[in-house]
């Protein structure tokens, strides 16, 4: 009894002090807060530059060694979860630091020399086990840096999460083109040393930025705060947000990691043509995510995320049944990575609004399950290519349809920003 009324109080804390943030960060101004967005984007680009690029780098290193589909599908799983180790200790970090900016920038370089060592790792398990490092660097951005942006920005945190994800979906645009035109030039060791550059190029930069940073008051971890938070997730409705965000993320990584093998050996496209064909369908996804989450911010997040995972998975099973035809295939498949991309920052925002205060505990489990038990997507699909091609979209419109059913049964969380506080919207002319 003692323990439930002290996480009562502690949850009652926790919505006072959400409200006193907002009241904070309002009163910045969003004009004030705006080059934050763009920084923090450039930011998301720097450091998921690398990790972008792995889409066309480990089919390229796997096909020396004669790995099946399944092996570059566990690969990539390997990668990502070895990352999700990094997302909800960052998240817990960031809300206990005062000084985040400090924290953003060693992000930049732990990724740039994580990197460059990784360039020169003798065998094939060693590049596995540095590159894993490399990415704890690069994991623990997103939830220090989404949890800055939501605080920045209370009463859109949708739209803020999906401008900072145009700097990532940009770099899974760029990084794949970039990646199938060096490899051909100067093999996989010397482009993932290029690979590297962007977030040193960052880490000099943001020393001017991380010094600019407004920082948030220093609050002490409390084992019955965390408790709370654990039993907040544990709760029906959190259940159902861990459902939703874990198999969405399996739909996205089953179609990722099947893109690439798919176009080089169903339609024997070059590593350069698969490069073009991967980036155009990521650009589509980084084009919509700030609309989306927008559309969020005013018509709810249900809504958004049900249509889009229903949707994506209407174009996986066409993808999967039509796969022979190329045209048909493009067209479904840019769509669908369109559509799922699209809805990330809308899933992590409502994310946010279910744990009140604390954004960037929230984010940093969100991210664990979207590239810890969502990153399992990429190896299921690799199984089901091992007995069709196409399978591994098959099995990503199932997760899709799984995200769409547990979406319907679920009540979400309404931005828990007071209205008073919320910016009036423009008067028209």
């Amino acid at each position: 009894m003692i323990f439930v009324a002290g996480t009562a109080n502690v949850e009652l804390c926790l919505e006072n002090r959400a409200k006193m943030i907002a009241i904070e960060a309002t009163k910045l101004g969003h004009r004030a807060t705006r080059p934050f967005l763009y920084w923090f984007a450039a930011g998301h680009f720097a450091n998921d530059f690398g990790p972008a690029g792995l889409w066309i780098l480990a089919p390229a290193i796997a096909a020396s060694m004669n790995l099946s589909p399944a092996e570059i599908g566990l690969l990539i799983t390997i990668l990502q979860a070895g990352a999700a180790m990094a997302y909800l200790p960052a998240g817990l970090l960031g809300d206990h630091v005062s000084n985040n900016g400090r924290l953003l920038l060693f992000t930049f370089v732990w990724v740039a020399i994580g990197y460059s060592v990784s360039s020169l790792a003798p065998n094939f398990w060693t590049v596995v086990l540095l590159l894993t490092l490399a990415g704890l660097g690069d994991a623990a951005w997103h939830p220090l840096a989404t949890g800055v942006l939501v605080r920045l920005r209370p009463d859109r945190r949708a739209e803020a999460l999906g401008i900072h994800a145009v700097g990532g979906s940009l770099a899974e645009v760029f990084s794949p083109l970039a990646m199938g035109f060096l490899i051909g030039i100067v093999g996989w060791r010397d482009s993932m040393l290029i690979a590297a550059l962007p977030a040193a190029v960052m880490a000099l930069a943001f020393v001017w930025v991380s010094q600019r940073l407004p920082r948030m008051d220093q609050r002490r971890f409390s084992h019955t705060d965390f408790k709370a938070v654990v039993l907040h997730w544990c709760k029906p409705t959190g259940l159902k947000l861990v459902a939703i965000i874990s198999s969405y993320n399996m739909a996205l990584m089953a179609i990722l990691a099947m893109i690439p093998v798919y176009f080089q050996q169903r339609h024997g496209f070059s590593i350069w043509q698969t490069g073009v064909a991967f980036s155009s369908m990521i650009l589509l996804g980084a084009l919509v995510q700030p609309f989306l989450g927008r559309l969020s911010d005013r018509l709810g997040r249900r809504r958004v995320i049900l249509f889009g995972n229903a949707f994506a998975a209407a174009l996986a099973v066409s993808a999967g049944v039509l796969g022979v035809n190329l045209v048909i295939t493009i067209a479904s498949l840019s769509i669908a990575t369109m559509t799922l991309t699209g809805i990330r920052s809308v899933l992590l925002a409502a994310a946010v609004d279910y744990s009140a205060d604390r954004e960037g505990t929230a984010l940093g489990l969100a991210f664990s399950l979207l590239f810890g038990i969502g990153a399992l997507g990429a190896w299921f699909g690799g199984l089901s290519a091992n007995v069709m091609l196409e399978g591994g979209f098959l099995a990503a419109a199932g997760f899709s349809l799984i995200a769409t059913v547990v979406c319907a049964l679920t009540k979400f969380e309404t931005n828990s920003v007071p209205e008073s506080i919320r910016e009036p919207d423009k008067p028209r002319n």
